[in-house]
């Protein structure tokens, strides 16, 4: 029965729980909504493994004593204990609110077989036997809370068991005294495993679940620059037909985390389920990243000549550079350039019902590579453009990918007379979209992952996109191994 509940346990909490430290008080980053569809699922898929690891189970020994009429008194003893069969025919896990879960398995039938042994004064008498327990009904509940530290936590309580019907078929020498008694040992059966089942239960939830969730990794890496927060900020919200886990959700520098100026929007979720589990994620979740990425310098970028196409006909030097600045290729004759591009500000995603986008705003200084390996400045340029943003959701993870229109580019600073700006321009969208932009995406594919526990897949993905949040909806699928 231990098993059972672990099992159980972890498909459901294994969608929902990983923990780092978290704050009150304001709002998440992450939703995480699992509806009845999805409960019902996990009480089905239960069912399944619970059957299966029912019948590597070790039952306790039963001892006791009897009295018979002209026979006296004696003690029997029934051990090795088997699961030879088990039949689970109804289970459900259903939300409690304000507390957690409501696990209940019910009208169940087990099958055991064991041996016996007799002793009467000094004659001891021994066979095997055959037990079958019928109508098992288990009911308790899973008590769903958080640490200061945000690590989940689960406790029992309400814990009940009941067995309508135990029968017990001896055999072996003189199994006939045994049956004079039968009705008090099939009774004293019934109380010893309705006493247990509970216990097992507590047990299995205390030594092995609790100590499971604690191992759970506090983060979750992206890559080197980055890391996910997924902080519980709350005990897990159970309602009449959902249950909500808050979750930080918040995208960091794994070199030097550093506190976010701005806070996470109230997102107010649709009223439509139609899938086992939503994500509602925010879109402060991906502004960390964009804050992480622009303050670790991944959104900067250098041009050389080396790095322009050999076909082009225009290349980083000043002697080319005489169709856009005459006097600078005068000034500095046959010398190569070097651009320096930088976003100014970390991007925001913008969400607006049906559409992501984005309007980064870039500034690029251009040097001149002196014969003395020094860089002499000689212009600065400001570059703008609207970029739609797409993302995609897969079994375990947020991919994305940009598409950028055209650059706008407006010169900022220059020391030596007329700059035409258009043939420049043509350059840099070059460089933006076939070079940069792909660079980009290349590293958005990666994406980041959701919170899920191994073996958990989605299928069935669906996307909506609301104001300041994604609404991601999905079917889940618990892989066996």
């Amino acid at each position: 029965m231990g098993t059972s509940t672990r099992t159980l346990s972890f498909l459901l909490l294994g969608l929902l729980l990983t923990s780092f430290p978290g704050n009150l008080g304001t709002n998440p980053g992450l939703v995480v909504r699992i509806t009845d569809k999805g409960l019902e699922y996990v009480a089905r898929e239960g069912l399944v493994v619970l059957q299966s690891e029912l019948q590597e189970i070790t039952l306790p020994d039963f001892t006791g004593d009897f009295k018979i009429k002209h026979v006296g008194r004696g003690h029997y003893e029934f051990h090795s204990l088997e699961v030879h069969s088990c039949e689970l025919r109804g289970s459900a896990l259903t939300t409690l609110p304000s507390q957690g879960l409501s696990l209940s398995i019910s009208d169940s039938f087990i099958r055991l077989q064991g041996k016996w042994k007799v002793r009467k004064s000094f004659l001891k008498l021994q066979g095997s036997f055959d037990v079958q327990v019928k109508g098992i009904t288990i009911s308790v509940n899973l008590v769903l809370g958080s640490e200061p530290s945000g690590r989940p936590t689960v406790t029992t309580s309400n814990c009940s068991s009941d067995i309508r019907d135990v029968e017990v078929d001896f055999s072996g020498g003189l199994g006939w005294l045994l049956n004079l008694f039968h009705s008090k040992i099939e009774s004293n059966f019934q109380k010893t495993l309705e006493s247990k089942i509970c216990k097992m239960v507590q047990k299995s939830v205390t030594s092995d679940l609790q100590p499971y969730l604690q191992t759970l990794p506090v983060t979750t890496e992206i890559d080197r620059f980055a890391g996910i927060d997924y902080s519980l900020m709350e005990a897990p919200k159970a309602t009449a037909q959902m249950l909500d886990v808050m979750l930080k959700a918040e995208i960091f520098n794994r070199d030097h985390r550093s506190p976010v100026a701005f806070l996470a929007p109230v997102m107010s979720l649709p009223e439509e389920h139609n899938r086992m589990v939503h994500f509602a994620i925010s879109d402060y979740v991906f502004n960390t990243a964009s804050l992480v990425y622009h303050e670790a310098g991944y959104l900067k970028f250098n041009i050389t000549d080396d790095m322009v196409p050999p076909t082009s006909n225009i290349r980083l030097t000043t002697k080319s550079f005489r169709a856009f600045a005459p006097r600078l290729a005068r000034q500095f004759p046959n010398m190569n350039l070097e651009l320096r591009g930088a976003v100014v500000s970390a991007p925001f995603l913008n969400f607006s019902p049906g559409n992501l986008s984005l309007a980064p705003q870039m500034e690029i200084k251009a040097f001149v590579l002196l014969p003395s390996s020094m860089r002499e400045p000689v212009f600065r340029l400001s570059m703008a453009t609207n970029v739609s943003a797409m993302l995609i959701f897969n079994s375990s993870k947020i991919t994305g990918f940009l598409k950028p229109e055209k650059i706008q580019v407006e010169l900022k600073e220059y020391k030596f007379g007329a700059f035409n700006v258009e043939l420049l321009e043509a350059l840099l969208n070059y460089y933006v979209l076939n070079i940069l932009y792909p660079e980009v995406n290349d590293k958005l594919a990666n994406g980041f992952p959701l919170p899920l526990l191994k073996h958990i897949q989605l299928y069935d993905p669906v996307i909506q996109i609301h104001k300041d949040f994604l609404f991601l909806g999905a079917n889940i699928q618990y892989t066996r191994v």
